[in-house]
């Protein structure tokens, strides 16, 4: 976990510039982003011990006030703040809980009742449940109990990345792409001892070539809405809000989507609720 909170740093370092932060910029740069010396100064620590952060010598011995620094220095956003305080604090992680393995009757009754696509989805990507039109939209290849069955039970990261459902259901695959490696970034460091996801992540860094570029960037993302472009096989092409439901005391999530009422993506997701009956 220290490792990753070096390279986390570095990544961010990397991706800021003189002018986003009022530093005065001076002589050519090798590198893109900001020296160390820079982001010590507006830390307010000394060169070397910056170093040693990024270095992982000193993370987890870092005061509250340097990781707070650290996160308004380098102009993290929230969900990357969080992160970083978890790698700072595994302990903490840690303390957050076992994610849950099963959704509540309650939960799969709520699906089961949404007029538009919904699916289930744990810390790792794993899929739980979906309803009809959840399956028909995301995985129309897989008998509809898949989500049921410990034995083949779709993970998502891994049907994008490998094959199965990947950057072919997308217009944007590329946002998609990161989306996916944001979010499996975020849960390495709220569930950092959990097998499964480690599992997830070292198949994926392994065998797909996008993933492992994404992922060497360090994206962190925990999205709660947005939009996502489908090339769907069986309706074409439609743009469907998203939003991300969190049950209380849960650490499942339940991705919902809906289209615009009049547009043609309603009529395409009419028609692909049609072609489900």
């Amino acid at each position: 976990m220290s490792t990753e909170f070096g390279d986390f740093l570095r990544s961010r370092r990397a991706a800021l510039t003189p002018e986003a932060v009022g530093v005065n910029a001076y002589g050519a740069r090798r590198v893109p982003g900001l020296r160390r010396e820079e982001i010590a100064q507006l830390v307010g620590v000394s060169v070397a011990y910056y170093t040693r952060l990024e270095q992982a010598a000193d993370a987890e011995r870092a005061s509250d006030q340097v990781i707070e620094a650290l996160i308004r220095a380098m102009r993290l956003d929230p969900d990357e703040a969080l992160h970083l305080r978890r790698l700072a604090r595994p302990s903490y992680a840690r303390a957050i809980g076992v994610p849950a393995e099963r959704p509540r009757p309650s939960i799969l009754r709520l699906i089961a009742a949404l007029p538009g696509p919904a699916i289930v989805f744990d810390h790792a990507n794993d899929i739980y449940a979906w309803n009809r039109l959840g399956h028909l939209l995301l995985a129309h290849d897989l008998p509809f109990d898949a989500a049921e069955r410990d034995d083949i039970r779709p993970n998502f990261a891994q049907r994008f990345f490998l094959g199965c459902a990947g950057p072919e259901l997308f217009e944007d695959s590329e946002t998609m792409a990161r989306e996916v490696v944001g979010f499996l970034r975020y849960s390495s460091s709220t569930c950092p001892d959990d097998k499964r996801l480690s599992g997830v992540i070292g198949e994926l860094a392994q065998r797909s070539d996008a993933f492992a570029r994404i992922w060497a960037e360090h994206p962190v993302h925990d999205l709660s809405y947005g939009q996502h472009l489908f090339a769907h096989p069986l309706v074409g092409r439609l743009t469907l809000d998203f939003d991300v439901l969190r049950p209380a005391e849960s650490n499942l999530r339940v991705l919902t989507y809906q289209a615009q009422p009049g547009t043609p993506d309603a009529d395409a997701l009419q028609l692909l609720a049609q072609l489900g009956q």
